[in-house]
């Protein structure tokens, strides 16, 4: 069984979240312990620490997160209708390949049975193997990364924490759907790897585009599968990354409400935390971007996939060229745009699909301004 890869939580830690009081995270946990592993049909969220690390190249050391767990174990959670599960870790493998198989094999059989895994690693080539997973799942696929570069590498490089967006990208099966980056660093990526993202027509938002409106982040995470926080997107100051020093980059109130967002999406199916450099300080901020993400995931609104629409405001809105279809809902005031489909064409969606979209991107089209994630989402859906 998939199961098999993943190793009981240590001992030692399950004695300390049995010896907290009732009312910490530690003590509502499930645990894969020597003795029990957790009845997941009974559960919403699995942790699973990934302790490897060789994508990162020197001066990391293996993942240690028995910090984190110690860290998050102590927090008190909100009053969540849900359960979660730690299920321990994967340890890395003979090959980085070994260890892509087990993550890639865990992560599918999780997602298969509605389990919403959150990896914490180890280093963020990882994702490559989470994006394998959803190859049995026979489905498109939104990757969203937290990060200040976008990791395309070079043709030549092996697959590493900073080229495994190309892997992504060039490699067959191909079921990416869109990449969106979130907090790029424009002096830390090449004018190349800018154009290529923008000839691809990805999202990228600017670290400061970001920090000064960060509700421009909700609807890109409201359509992401994946998403993929790189802990060196966030400025040493509040990661104390002592491997990596990062002066500028999101700050831990930021990260917190973008982790926020990724849990109420109805459609992030897996989180992944990458890059951890093993610091106790760090392991506090780590705990608390995962009782965020934990945070928002109970207030989901199940809005995804759209079905009733009488629960829905609609508006069409003409232009000189298209007639653009918005949709609010009723519930969480929340707006979508259609994306129609194209016949006859190869196209990649199937039928007309929603977009989700933000309240400014309705006004600007009532000004006749076209929006750009609706143009790039269209220019993707027609295979050239």
């Amino acid at each position: 069984m998939e199961y098999d890869f993943l190793s009981p939580v240590d001992a030692s830690l399950v004695q300390f979240g049995r010896q907290l009081s009732g009312q910490h995270f530690g003590s509502k946990i499930i645990m894969h312990t020597d003795s029990d592993f957790p009845n997941l049909d009974q559960i919403n969220i699995a942790i699973i620490g990934v302790t490897e690390n060789r994508g990162t190249g020197s001066g990391w050391a293996q993942s240690d997160l028995s910090a984190i767990r110690k860290e998050l174990y102590s927090l008190f959670p909100g009053n969540w209708d849900l359960s979660v599960a730690d299920l321990g870790d994967i340890i890395p493998g003979e090959s980085v390949g070994d260890t892509y198989f087990a993550v890639r094999g865990v992560v599918a059989a999780l997602v298969k049975r509605k389990v919403l895994p959150i990896v914490i690693g180890g280093s963020q080539d990882l994702t490559y193997a989470i994006y394998r997973a959803y190859d049995s799942l026979e489905q498109m696929v939104n990757l969203v990364a937290i990060d200040s570069k976008f990791d395309l590498g070079k043709d030549d490089d092996t697959i590493s924490a900073g080229s495994y967006l190309s892997k992504i990208v060039l490699e067959e099966p191909n079921n990416l759907f869109n990449f969106s980056n979130l907090g790029f660093q424009t002096y830390y990526n090449s004018q190349e790897e800018i154009d290529l993202i923008e000839k691809l027509f990805f999202d990228a938002y600017r670290l400061g585009e970001i920090s000064s409106n960060i509700s421009l982040a909700e609807p890109v995470l409201r359509d992401a599968d994946i998403v993929s926080v790189d802990l060196t997107s966030i400025k040493s100051s509040d990661s104390a990354n002592n491997v990596i020093f990062t002066p500028n980059g999101f700050d831990g109130k930021e990260i917190c409400a973008l982790a926020r967002y990724a849990g109420i999406s109805d459609r992030v199916s897996v989180l992944g935390v990458f890059n951890h450099n093993s610091t106790k300080s760090e392991a506090v901020l780590i705990a608390q971007i995962v009782w965020y993400f934990i945070e928002g995931y109970h207030y989901r609104s199940n809005e995804y996939p759209f079905s009733n629409k009488e629960q829905y405001l609609k508006y069409i809105v003409p232009l000189e060229d298209h007639q653009l279809i918005f949709y609010k809902s009723n519930r969480s005031d929340r707006w979508w745009i259609e994306i129609p489909f194209i016949s006859p064409g190869n196209n990649k969606l199937k039928r007309n699909t929603l977009l989700p979209c933000s309240y400014e991107e309705y006004l600007s089209a009532t000004n006749q301004e076209l929006p750009e994630r609706w143009w790039k989402a269209q220019r993707k859906n027609i295979l050239l």
